[in-house]
């Protein structure tokens, strides 16, 4: 595809890759793709203009300091806020009128910076809720009425359940309820939440907030993983630039709702543009901590 890195200067330069029109070929429409969104709070512009795209079974990181947007284009993305103007396009289809539910069936599935978690049930029992709600919605109001101990099961999800419990590293604490898990065990059971509706798309709000640098170490290689077993995509808003520069693709960068630079991991941390909207002045990004 043709990808756009703005230099220092702020000006974009177009450069042709394999799959372009002037490679010979039209690219793949990406898996997901903001154009020109807009959102104002009264007279404040959160998002001004911003456009980005995800392609398939990639990895795109969308950072920035403080107050840059983030959360606000991600809730958009994830159809929990509309935008004022843009559009919103997932798998080809115009979605920006769509509810969080519709684009969940699309295959977008999305976690919280604060887990968003039920702490009475145990790993197994949240990986086979999230699996019903996808695949046995009917069968899923059943069981709710009843208590888990009386869940009828089946070899498919089971054997799905299994394949996410060791991927994610859960093996030997599903049966135990999240309520008594550390941090860091329950940021990877949102995640193995997430993949067990078999997304083709996973947003990820802040997923190493509160994690130590070894979980946070554990976690990216968990998520680089899960993109090359499962084939889907990841975007991810996140304060920790190492995680991200190390994880990514391809990476966004915001600042006062503007989309001020992209590119590979490589070109944005040479970017005296994205090091003066972190830092001020010139310094070493991998070491920097945004906030969201």
């Amino acid at each position: 595809m043709s990808e756009i890195v703005r230099d220092d200067s702020g000006q974009q330069h177009g450069r042709a890759a394999e799959g372009d029109p002037a490679a010979g070929s039209a690219p793949p429409a990406p898996l997901l793709e903001a154009r020109d969104v807009v959102v104002r709070f009264g007279g404040l512009v959160a998002v001004d203009t911003v456009s980005l795209k995800v392609p398939t079974r990639s990895v795109v990181g969308l950072v920035g300091p403080n107050g840059a947007g983030k959360s606000t284009l991600f809730a958009v993305l994830s159809g929990l806020q509309r935008p004022q103007s843009g559009q919103v396009r997932l798998g080809g289809v115009d979605v920006t009128g769509a509810t969080a539910q519709a684009r969940a069936r699309r295959g977008l599935a999305r976690t919280f910076q604060h887990p968003e978690i039920f702490f009475t049930l145990t790993v197994r029992e949240h990986l086979l809720v999230a699996y019903r709600a996808r695949h046995a919605r009917r069968r899923l109001v059943t069981d709710l009425l009843m208590t888990p101990s009386r869940w009828r099961r089946d070899v498919g999800e089971e054997d799905r359940v299994d394949s996410l419990l060791d991927q994610l590293e859960l093996r030997g604490v599903e049966d135990r309820r999240a309520a008594a898990l550390p941090l860091g065990m329950l940021r990877r059971l949102e995640v193995a939440r997430a993949l067990a509706a078999e997304p083709t798309l996973l947003l990820l709000d802040e997923p190493s907030s509160g994690l130590d640098v070894g979980e946070t170490e554990r976690l990216g290689e968990v998520l680089r993983a899960a993109v090359d077993s499962e084939g889907l995509s990841l975007l991810m808003v996140e304060h920790d630039l190492g995680l991200v520069l190390g994880l990514s693709d391809h990476v966004y960068v915001l600042d006062f709702g503007k989309l001020v630079a992209d590119g590979t991991p490589a070109e944005i941390r040479a970017s005296s543009v994205v090091r003066d909207a972190y830092l001020g002045t010139a310094g070493d990004l991998d070491q920097s901590q945004g906030a969201s």
